[in-house]
């Protein structure tokens, strides 16, 4: 088994040991809670695992530097670094929660959205009131109820590291994590009504700004920095990292915000130009704005986030996005991106190994199709 899979079922395992204990926790709260613990369990299910990767091998660029650093990691230090990078992976999964109700999507990953499912679930029991509202609220509590199993985990994790000075720093990159998503989220939703008042000149900075705080810094930076930290990284091992993960993190976003638009629905499990249906402000569309007459841009400006849109005025859009060339603009965006992520690795005090898989989760995070 290679590192990566190895990594990947070590934090699958230990998500299903975190969730087993969860389970026998809350049995005496009877049936119904145990409804909510089901849907947690399938939040969780599924998905890349990039941010758990990133953790990861931030801890290892650094731990392979180390005297001695050809021999196996103690088996407490890997407990700790695989503990925490499942936590990150329980905090996504809240931030999908929130984020699904917040779009009011109805798919993810291919599966009912957390609140759609638990408004089917509200119909299936034969309750009381309207299904809709059970599922939107019951989905606010279960990201919720994540996000502080998120902390529970990383906790446990970080008393799995002796060095009291790296448990701090792990506890402020982690905190400054939690803070920034959700201000990005907010700058996200925001922007969406914000836009009508803003120039339209600084659209691309205020696109580009959401995109540095809801997923850059969140998806790929911060879990880099989060594993350093836990390594005790130099001040250069620390920078080399963030300065090879922001970068990424753009690009990331970037190949998000194109595959909104043109994203095969049967590869990434969501409906064709969803962000489109959504009105989502991103850079994609900010640059296809600029490009556009001012009648035209009103046209666009009237369709985004009408979330009757049918599939031809969505192949319309499409098309107007592509003959505007931004399209082609955020796929050198994103090109540019990952070459100035690959010049931070050159050269930085970090181990061999995890800098070349580090390119590779780099390969993967900006030329996915989902």
């Amino acid at each position: 088994m290679d590192a990566s899979s190895h990594l990947l079922g070590a934090v699958s395992q230990r998500l299903d040991t975190f969730l087993e204990a969860q389970r026998s926790q809350t049995a005496p709260m009877g049936d119904d809670a145990a409804l909510l613990i089901d849907a947690a369990t399938t939040a969780l299910s599924g998905g890349k695992r990039f941010r758990a990767s990133f953790c990861y091998w931030g801890w290892r660029a650094v731990v392979d530097t180390r005297p001695g650093a050809s021999t196996p990691p103690a088996p407490s230090d890997e407990a700790a670094i695989m503990t925490v990078a499942a936590a990150l992976e329980i905090f996504q999964s809240a931030a999908l929660v929130h984020d699904d109700i917040i779009d009011n999507s109805d798919t993810r990953r291919g599966l009912p959205a957390s609140h759609r499912a638990l408004e089917a679930t509200h119909g299936a029991n034969g309750w009381a009131g309207d299904g809709a509202a059970f599922g939107r609220a019951a989905a606010l509590l279960l990201g919720d109820l994540l996000v502080a199993w998120s902390d529970d985990l990383f906790e446990e994790g970080l008393n799995d590291v002796v060095d009291a000075a790296a448990r701090r720093r792990t506890r402020r990159e982690y905190s400054s994590m939690r803070r920034d998503v959700t201000l990005g989220q907010f700058l996200d939703i925001s922007e969406e009504s914000a836009f009508a008042v803003s120039p339209g000149d600084e659209h691309l900075d205020r696109a580009l700004r959401v995109a540095t705080y809801k997923s850059a810094r969140y998806s790929v930076q911060q879990p880099l920095t989060i594993g350093a930290a836990l390594a005790s990284a130099s001040e250069e091992q620390s920078r080399a990292l963030a300065e090879f993960g922001y970068p990424i993190g753009m690009a990331f976003q970037l190949r998000d915000d194109v595959l909104g638009v043109f994203g095969d629905e049967r590869v990434t499990g969501k409906p064709a130009g969803d962000d489109l249906r959504e009105g989502k402000r991103t850079a994609l569309i900010a640059i296809a704005r600029q490009a556009l007459a001012a009648p035209a841009r009103r046209i666009l400006d009237e369709l985004l986030g009408d979330p009757s849109l049918d599939a031809a005025q969505i192949a319309a859009l499409q098309g107007t996005i592509i003959d505007t060339g931004a399209l082609a603009t955020v796929e050198t965006m994103i090109a540019d991106y990952a070459q100035r992520a690959d010049r931070a690795l050159a050269g930085a005090p970090l181990g061999n190994t995890a800098v070349g898989v580090l390119r590779d989760l780099a390969v993967a995070a900006t030329r996915r199709v989902a």
